[in-house]
């Protein structure tokens, strides 16, 4: 796979998100900024679904520096069931990532679109919501008994796992002639 013309142009901006980030109840903001930032390089959505543990208006932005927020495709829900309502999302293209699996984010396929799910940095993903897609359950492998990794980290991971299965099914090009 040749990485020229340069990665920056690997997507049409007139196409559908490449997948769906979703963080529940985020608690830190300067991870939430980070994913923005993968977001808006991988021409990804960002949906946060509250209650945040930060302040997001346009003013606190602008003093975090978030230069690139305003090119970011952002949608905020009330809770999880009004993400689901307002995205009318099937089941089956859902990806919940948490270290209460066995299943890895390497043994799935992802799709163009697919949304991936990361809960909170203290605590994850609700055990209702893991018991309700426990088949939609993957995670980043880690040598047993460590911390959990950082949730911009499991992001930024996740999302170019899923953009490689893409390039090397040749249903991505990162060039400006396939896009």
């Amino acid at each position: 796979m040749t990485l020229s013309p340069p990665l920056q142009s690997f997507l049409d901006p007139s196409s559908s998100p490449l997948f769906n980030i979703v963080l529940h109840e985020p608690e830190i903001p300067n991870n939430t900024g980070n994913i923005g930032r993968t977001c808006v390089a991988t021409r990804s959505a960002l949906h946060l679904i509250h209650p945040l543990g930060f302040e997001l208006s346009e003013k606190a932005c602008r003093r975090a520096g978030l230069d690139y927020w305003p090119r970011l495709d952002l949608h905020e829900h009330a809770t999880f069931d009004d993400f689901l309502n307002n995205t009318q999302v099937s089941p089956n293209r859902l990806w919940l990532l948490t270290t209460r699996t066995d299943r890895c984010v390497f043994d799935v396929s992802f799709q163009r679109g697919d949304y991936l799910v990361f809960g909170r940095e203290s605590r994850g993903l609700p055990l209702d919501l893991i018991d309700r897609y426990s088949n939609r359950c993957i995670g980043l492998p880690m040598v047993p008994g460590e911390r959990s990794l950082n949730l911009a980290s499991v992001v930024a991971s996740t999302v170019y796992v899923g953009m490689y299965q893409l390039l090397a099914r040749n249903e991505l090009g990162i060039g400006p002639e396939n896009h």
